[in-house]
């Protein structure tokens, strides 16, 4: 379950793809941890930003902005200003999450005797692969910046890790699943 959810869409007429009599304010979310896509009822008279990082854990008291959790959804129940904005939202929760993805470039590990998790991220080839890891053997990375230090031609590793995300938010059909989980089924919508 995710506690923080960060606003990618906020309707407050709801949607408008549905009949007037059936729309209500909607708040379209990304959780923090596992990337779950959520659909959220806004509290009565509550504005949102888009990037703005909100409250939807179990503690009633906290959750000052949301009413309720309405469920799950997949990337294509999303509104065309959720999809435009996912890229800079998911960069900004790895940017607040640093120590976490310096974390998973530290610890990553291989899939096989012949790949290696580090090579699913867009851009980072075998040569790249191989130079973070001899580096990390030496001493483990303590932020972006150091790793960008330590290691030619690696630029922006925080990007790599965004984009990974966003890949497999976007394809349901990705084989392996490092950040997120697998999409919702049919037969399992909540």
């Amino acid at each position: 379950m995710e506690d923080y959810v960060y606003v990618i869409d906020f309707l407050a007429k709801g949607r408008g793809d549905l009949p007037a009599f059936k729309r209500n304010p909607v708040v379209y979310g990304i959780g923090e941890s596992q990337f779950t896509f959520l659909e959220l009822i806004p509290r009565r008279d509550t504005t949102f930003t888009v990037g703005e990082r909100i409250y939807v854990g179990k503690d009633p008291s906290q959750r000052t902005k949301v009413e309720k959790i309405k469920g799950r959804v997949n990337y294509e129940d999303l509104t065309s200003t959720a999809h435009g904005e996912l890229p800079y939202v998911l960069l900004d929760i790895v940017h607040n999450n640093e120590a976490r993805y310096v974390k998973f470039f530290n610890e990553a590990s291989a899939i096989s005797t012949r790949f290696h998790v580090l090579e699913l991220l867009p851009g980072l080839g075998k040569k790249m692969m191989i130079e973070i890891l001899d580096e990390r053997k030496k001493q483990p990375f303590t932020s972006f910046k150091e790793m960008q230090d330590r290691i030619s031609f690696l630029r922006s590793p925080d990007k790599l890790i965004s984009k990974r995300i966003e890949l497999e938010l976007t394809d349901p059909n990705q084989k392996y699943r490092v950040f997120t989980r697998p999409p919702l089924t049919k037969d399992h919508q909540t």
